[in-house]
């Protein structure tokens, strides 16, 4: 006889790895681990320490390590701020609910500014302070010894997933971060490589972009880890810094090449050199230290043809070759300094000690952010509060407590979401199927358990399972929220008193919160992925008005590079969920603007140096450049489309000016290149068709001397 098949999607269907098995086990010692110690020790609500055992469960043991860390100074500093504002309010509840939901508000616009998983500690001190302040309004003086509480429940959670994670099968963030690393060296390698043989790297671009972002986050956890990676972190950072370097390099290569090609054709010498920098690129580090030697003969002797009597005539010509060079010069440093890097990372975790490098410091935030998003979803979570606290004051509803609770945290759980709703429905939807289950938990099962044995008995069959869910990726949306329903039912609840009443009026008050954060996210927060992504690339033009009308520092150059990588990694899935099309944000050459940050930086930082004729139409030309960045963020239409003629002629005209500024009789000195080579990018990235413009017909090559 054939049985039919389960209506049930593939990834909800058993069938479940060695890994996820493992998983759900840890995870379910720990938690029992957790409810035995809160309960040996006489705490009022030992089921907070087996939710935390579970909210801090993750497959890597480091992440688990950070993430209890940031749990517990969260949970920490939100008992505080509600043992400071509860006794002092309860006697005005308005105050008191307007107290608690700025609380929220400001530790989540914090959490938002942060993108690391850091933002964790803050969120927790918001909703903390929620969690512990409106169930104590009725009982605002054992305020302190519900924090006290709060806190020893959560840290006893902590520590037991700590042990079991890290003692147990520990699982290190090594592999994670070393594939991570392999493969943004690989992507890196990948578009020189379409770069040398002329093909389309668009793919490899976006594929750096987001291995730097994913790296950055992932190695929040380094030091954490049980592994020697934690003894890595700097060298990890540094080489996340280095292939940041390299990305505008990189594209800037391709540009020179491109104009080359338009030009004439690419000149045989610098093919053959192109050819000869693949296979150095697969080199070990010791090798291709030994070899770099040989590539710089090679690029010197590119440079040197620049004053050939072949070229005399051809100043447009020879400016290209010289800013190709400049960049493969400093690419071939940057591609060395990163491999060495990496060797530097594989010696640390073999044990032995790390080498000292010189990194730069970096000045400034490295991931985007946007503050009036992070502002305004603060916003959001106050009104949901207040709106909540305003129906439980009016009515004097028992349960409204729950509501203000439940409008906190669902209003933080999902705020760094372009449109949290969809979420929060779906958290609702298990949350919801999930409530059968925490029935027959808290009226059936929990009343008749007498012994550890027992509760471990009881709990076993739902809660491995669902934690072998919640350990495949696939599935964990679906399975977190339905487990953490029924966690919270038993958090939520004496379980040596709750009745069919108390549980239906304690459920209810909690759908109604997360009813209310989902409309008042819907009506004040929700925006579309085209928004975003529009609101991304103004900051980014925020951004290079800054840089046209002020001097940076190195460190800020590279903490303004990590950022535009950032922006490039946030704009790629935005602009496809939007149709591939974004009107107002430029999709075919993602890098531009990172290419133009770097050309500006660049000539900040060597304007000082140049003689006064060559600086003279310099600020003009910033000048210009800022006004048609301000043109494009107030939204005008012909700034968007294009940049205007004039800039193009005051461009040509600092060309000229920095040329002249020198004899012809002697070669453009090394404080030249770098002005030269950004003047030529800038007009390259805003008029790539612009004809060839009338130059100097003086000797440009590149001194001996010149730095890497």
């Amino acid at each position: 006889m054939k049985f039919p098949t389960l209506p049930f999607p593939a990834v909800l269907r058993p069938g479940f790895t060695r890994a996820e098995w493992i998983f759900s086990f840890k995870a379910f010692a720990a938690a029992m681990l957790a409810v035995f110690l809160a309960s040996w020790a006489g705490q009022p609500r030992p089921f907070w320490a087996l939710m935390t055992a579970y909210v801090v469960a993750h497959p890597m043991a480091g992440a688990v390590r950070s993430k209890g860390l940031f749990r517990f100074i969260g949970t920490l500093v939100g008992g505080i701020a509600a043992v400071l504002m509860v006794p002092r309010f309860a006697n005005a509840p308005e105050l008191l609910s307007l107290a608690l939901a700025l609380w929220v508000a400001g530790c989540l616009a914090l959490s938002l500014r942060d993108r690391t998983p850091r933002a964790y500690a803050f969120m927790l001190a918001g909703y903390t302070a929620a969690l512990i302040g409106f169930p104590s309004v009725d009982t605002p003086l054992a305020i302190f010894d519900t924090a006290v509480a709060r806190l020893e429940e959560i840290g006893l959670g902590v520590l037991s997933a700590t042990l079991v994670h890290s003692l147990v099968l520990p699982n290190s963030l090594a592999t994670s971060v070393l594939g991570l690393l392999d493969r943004t060296l690989g992507d890196t390698r990948a578009w020189l490589a379409d770069i040398a043989a002329r093909r389309d790297g668009g793919a490899d671009r976006r594929r750096v972009a987001g291995d730097i972002t994913q790296l950055r986050l992932l190695s929040t956890h380094i030091p954490f880890d049980t592994s020697h990676l934690r003894w890595t972190a700097d060298a990890v950072h540094a080489m996340q810094d280095g292939v940041a370097a390299m990305t505008p390099l990189l594209a800037g290569v391709e540009d020179r090449l491109r104009a080359l090609e338009a030009h004439g054709g690419v000149p045989a010498d610098v093919r053959a050199l192109l050819d000869a920098i693949g296979p150095w690129l697969a080199l070990p580090p010791e090798e291709a230290q030994t070899r770099l030697p040989a590539l710089r003969t090679r690029l010197a002797a590119l440079t040197d043809d620049a004053s050939r009597e072949s070229l005399a005539d051809d100043p447009w010509a020879r400016l290209l070759r010289v800013a190709l060079a400049e960049r493969l010069d400093a690419l071939l440093d940057g591609w060395l300094h990163c491999v060495q890097l990496r060797a530097d990372i594989d010696r640390g975790l073999s044990g032995a000690a790390m080498p000292s490098r010189a990194t730069p410091a970096l000045s400034g935030p490295k991931l985007h952010l946007d503050m009036g998003m992070a502002l305004w979803s603060g916003a959001a979570a106050l009104i949901a509060i207040l709106a909540c606290c305003a129906f439980w004051i009016l009515t004097g509803w028992p349960m409204g407590s729950a509501a203000a609770m439940m409008a906190a945290i669902f209003c933080c759980f999902f705020a760094a979401m372009d449109d949290p709703v969809p979420a929060i429905n779906g958290f609702l939807h298990w949350t919801v199927l999930s409530m059968p289950f925490g029935a027959l938990y808290v009226l059936v099962l929990l009343p008749l358990v007498q012994d550890m044995w027992t509760l471990m008995a009881v709990c076993a069959p739902v809660f491995l399972v669902v934690g072998a869910f919640v350990g495949r990726p696939a599935t964990v949306g679906a399975a977190l929220p339905f487990l953490f329903g029924v966690i919270g039912t038993l958090v939520m609840h004496d379980t040596a008193q709750a009745d069919l009443t108390s549980f239906l009026n304690s459920m209810s008050g909690q759908l109604a919160g997360v009813f209310v954060a989902a409309r008042v996210t819907r009506l004040m927060r929700s925006v579309g992925a085209d928004w975003s992504a529009r609101r991304i690339q103004r900051a980014t033009w925020r951004e290079l008005d800054e840089l046209a009308r002020l001097p940076r520092s190195a460190g800020r150059a590279q903490a303004y590079l990590l950022r535009m990588l950032d922006r490039i990694s946030l704009l790629a899935p935005r602009v496809a969920q939007a149709g591939g099309s974004v009107p107002g944000v430029p999709t075919d050459d993602a890098l531009r603007d990172l290419r133009l940050g770097a050309d500006l930086v660049a000539l900040q930082g060597v304007r000082a140096r140049l003689p006064g004729e060559a600086v003279l139409p310099l600020q003009p030309l910033l000048d210009g450049m800022s006004d048609w960045l301000r043109a494009r963020i107030a939204g005008d239409s012909n700034a968007l489309a294009a940049p205007p003629v004039a800039l193009l002629e005051r461009l040509d005209t600092a060309l000229v000016r920095l040329i002249e500024a020198f004899p012809a009789s002697r070669p453009l000195p090394a404080e030249a290149h770098p002005a030269a080579g950004a003047l030529l990018g800038m007009r390259r990235n805003l008029f790539p068709d612009a004809p060839v413009p009338e130059l100097p017909r003086a000797p440009i090559v590149l001194n001996e001397e010149t730095p890497a």
